[in-house]
């Protein structure tokens, strides 16, 4: 059994950065105008929140723990908001993309900036105590990371979009 490491055991930023980080995101969710029917809207929303988690899970447990996420290296109850802040991330990722209409050849530079966006947010996170590396891991892991995941997330929206023409004619 591997001991769990402690970092903190005080309710103080790493907390924080999660839940105004949660809020932040979910007040965007709702004051934008609608722009997504909501099946999508909602499956937007779960594919950050199934990215983040399994992330968080698979690159943060062992045999090889490459970062710890919250006060100790277990999971807790305050580890859910930083959790959960993925969501709208991924949400605000898709209608920014929808809304501005990206042309085929811009799509790198989309996914450099958000890959960029992420990897700032994660560096903040770090300094408010929300992220511990261990064993090697650094952020520009996490870079390269973000740039598979947004990625995928554009064929995903691609896929999606053609999926919904298709029922539509």
């Amino acid at each position: 059994m591997i001991a769990t490491i402690v970092y903190d055991n005080r309710f103080n930023a790493n907390e924080w950065f999660g839940i105004i980080g949660l809020c932040m995101g979910l007040f965007f969710m709702i004051k934008l105008p609608s722009r997504f029917p909501r099946k999508i809207a909602i499956l937007f929303f779960l594919c950050g929140l199934t990215f983040g988690t399994l992330a968080d899970h698979y690159i943060g447990t062992t045999p090889k723990s490459l970062y710890d996420t919250g006060n100790t290296s277990d999971f807790d109850l305050t580890d859910v908001p930083s959790l959960l802040m993925y969501g709208p991330f991924s949400y605000l990722f898709f209608y920014i993309y929808d809304f501005i209409k990206i042309k085929t050849n811009f799509i790198p530079i989309y996914i450099l900036f958000w890959s960029l966006a992420s990897s700032l947010f994660e560096w903040l996170g770090g300094i408010a105590g929300l992220f511990h590396y261990n064993n090697g891991y650094w952020i520009g892991i996490s870079f390269m990371i973000y740039l598979l995941v947004h990625s995928i997330w554009i064929i995903f929206y691609h896929i999606i979009y053609q999926h919904e023409k298709t029922l539509k004619v």
